[in-house]
């Protein structure tokens, strides 16, 4: 067979699973541990219990205990003497109840005569302040059920029940197989053209977990035999492998290729996106998984074959992902050929959960960092229209999903500190695309940066021609210097705008709509530069930190951006003028109870200081709010 030819099917995830477990002849194996050892581990069947909890009827109060029936005429105005040893008994709580009576009084209630004789004012009633036998647990109840993964509070049970040891399920051991020649585990040998093996530790970190031990071999190199002898070895010690990378159908791509000669492919390649190259092979009877390089690949493929694969071998019963229904903030693309997974941000404006897709492929790790959660569109859709009904897997509380504030404008690397000292989500999508989102009601607020031509005046007059019909409010937030970006000691002698003309500067930009760009495009109007003279005024990046980072890495000769970005990456930088950036929200916003936090967190010294570190940022107007009233908009 041509290599080339191997790749690739398309079958839908749930059936591909389905189809690999019932291959699969997985043998569960158990052993048999001292309860309190039991931790994280799953039970292999039912577990009832030996004994009742409590043993006896035991007292749940310090007091006396009394036969209910002879304490029945005491009243307030006719209390009622009892004798010790006779009608009453002294009892603390726990002690087990004497036989003859079946009630406690509580000691407050109780007064002493002499040493043989107390007074009551009130009956008691059969059972009060007792803990009866089997109160808690019952000889012969089922404790926990089979499949179940042991928590602090089911030990505590167990043993209350009489079980001092159990069977349990056998922790599986997985193997990870990093391969790949770009690849590097010890960060002393990173280099150009090197990557860190991440997959490896994530993978490793989600077993661990699940209780579950991981061993990761060296990284393999992409040559055929080298594979194979590893996958041998690590099968040989393993109950289920991961191969990680090298499972599409590149030149280089050699994993079908050897599980093909060691064994049996049952899937290669499913109708996901991202993890479409998946394989799921059986070696020696045991589960090996081809996992995609890409992380956000990797992570999907560990959610949806490794995980469950774990579970058939320890029996643990899964459980649905959290979700929530959430609208799409604006159209979701799709193929219709695969379910596809995206990551999104979640916010709560009003009274419904808006949903934003996170920027980046399957190789972007952060993607999975920043999202609140992963939405699926089914396979043979086309995608989900803006206000389009989304179902999101949450990947971070709910509580802390309700706290968070949704951001949707222009970039700063204030945002970041915003977000340390607060729950706050930022969407990068410039200042323009920002105002919409708002309008739209697709957040809490735009942090804007517009520089009106005309007036020379920051955000107030965009507002008015955005929002002619709402009250709106600008919060101001900083001032801060814009200039251009250049490499340490500007080797190419780049100081203004002009310069970024030359032949032999290269440029890198930001997207349609951004603040930065607007300033550009006002400032390349002036000097009469054609934006088709600069070499890369089309490539768009979405932050200043993007920007800095071709520059600094050497992609772009200059960028725009702001001062804290240049000295975040150690590029030289050339001012060209100061700006105000903001965030502009609905006047009624300033009643919620997070917006009030923002405020209170915007004028404290401790995000003053935090935020000057950085440099090039003034805080004259801080906090301060601009009304702007839908009378005095230009209509």
């Amino acid at each position: 067979m041509n290599q080339q030819q191997a790749y690739i099917q398309n079958i839908p995830a749930e059936e591909a699973l389905a189809a690999f477990l019932e291959r699969l002849d997985l043998k569960r194996q158990s052993e048999v541990i001292a309860t309190p050892d039991a931790l994280g581990r799953i039970t292999t069947e039912a577990v009832y219990a030996l004994t009742s909890s409590p043993n006896s009827n035991q007292a749940a109060m310090d007091g006396i205990a009394v036969r209910a029936n002879d304490t029945s005429t005491a009243r307030i105005t006719e209390p009622l003497d009892l004798i010790e040893g006779e009608t009453f008994f002294w009892i603390n709580t726990g002690n087990t109840l004497p036989s003859s009576t079946d009630a406690v009084i509580m000691i407050e209630e109780v007064v002493t005569i002499d040493q043989k004789t107390v007074r009551i004012h009130q009956a008691a009633v059969p059972w009060q302040h007792v803990r009866p036998i089997g109160e808690d647990i019952v000889e012969t109840e089922m404790i926990v059920p089979s499949g179940h993964r042991l928590r602090p509070v089911d030990l505590a049970a167990l043993l209350a029940g009489g079980i001092d040891r159990i069977e349990v399920a056998k922790t599986p051991e997985v193997g990870i197989l990093p391969t790949g020649n770009e690849i590097v585990q010890d960060p002393k040998d990173l280099e150009v053209g090197t990557i860190r093996d991440t997959n490896s530790l994530m993978l490793k970190a989600i077993l661990q977990e699940k209780g579950i031990a991981s061993t990761i071999t060296k990284v393999i190199r992409d040559e055929r035999d080298s594979l194979k002898a590893a996958i041998l070895e690590r099968v040989k010690s393993s109950d289920l492998v991961l191969v990680i990378a090298g499972s599409s159908a590149g030149r280089h791509d050699h994993a079908v290729h050897v599980l093909r000669e060691l064994g049996e492919v049952v899937v290669h390649g499913v109708a996901l996106k991202p993890g479409k190259p998946v394989i799921l092979a059986i070696v020696d009877q045991k589960p090996v998984i081809g996992i995609p390089g890409f992380p956000v690949s990797a992570y999907l493929t560990a959610q949806h074959f490794v995980l469950p694969v774990l579970a058939a071998l320890t029996g643990e019963k899964t459980y649905t992902t959290a979700s929530e229904t959430a609208v799409a903030a604006r159209r979701i693309a799709s193929s219709v050929k695969s379910e596809e997974h995206v990551r999104v941000n979640l916010g709560r404006i009003g009274d419904k959960l808006v949903a934003t897709r996170q920027a980046g492929g399957a190789g972007v790790l952060m993607s999975l960092v920043r999202a609140d959660g992963i939405a699926v569109i089914p396979r043979e859709t086309e995608g989900v229209d803006a206000g389009g009904i989304l179902q999101v897997d949450l990947l971070k509380p709910r509580a802390e999903i309700a706290e968070k504030l949704f951001a949707v404008g222009s970039h700063d690397i204030v945002m970041d500190v915003l977000s340390d000292l607060m729950p706050v989500s930022s969407s990068h999508v410039g200042s323009q695309a920002g105002l919409l989102a708002l309008k739209r009601r697709e957040a809490n607020f735009a942090p804007t940066h517009i520089l009106d031509e005309e007036s020379g005046i920051y955000n107030e007059p965009i507002v008015r021609r955005y929002f002619p019909e709402d009250d709106m409010v600008l919060i101001k937030v900083v001032e801060r210097v814009q200039g251009i970006m250049v490499q340490k000691d500007n080797p190419k002698n780049i100081r203004t705008i002009k310069d970024l003309a030359r032949d032999d500067v290269t440029f890198a930009n930001r997207q349609r709509g951004a603040g930065t760009r607007i300033l550009l495009d006002y400032l390349l109007g002036k000097e009469a530069i054609d934006p088709a003279d600069i070499q890369g005024y089309d490539r768009a990046l979405t932050t200043h930190l993007a920007v800095a980072s071709a520059v600094a890495t050497g992609s772009a000769d200059a960028g725009l951006g702001i001062l804290s970005a240049a000295n975040a990456l150690g590029l030289d930088f050339y001012p060209i003028g100061n700006e105000e950036y903001d965030f502009l929200m609905y006047e009624e916003a300033l009643d919620d109870p997070r917006i009030q936090r923002l405020l209170e967190l915007l004028k404290s010294d401790h995000f003053k200081q935090r935020v000057a570190t950085l440099g090039g940022y003034g805080f004259s107007r801080t906090g301060e709010i601009v009304y702007i009233k839908k009378d005095e908009a230009d209509t």
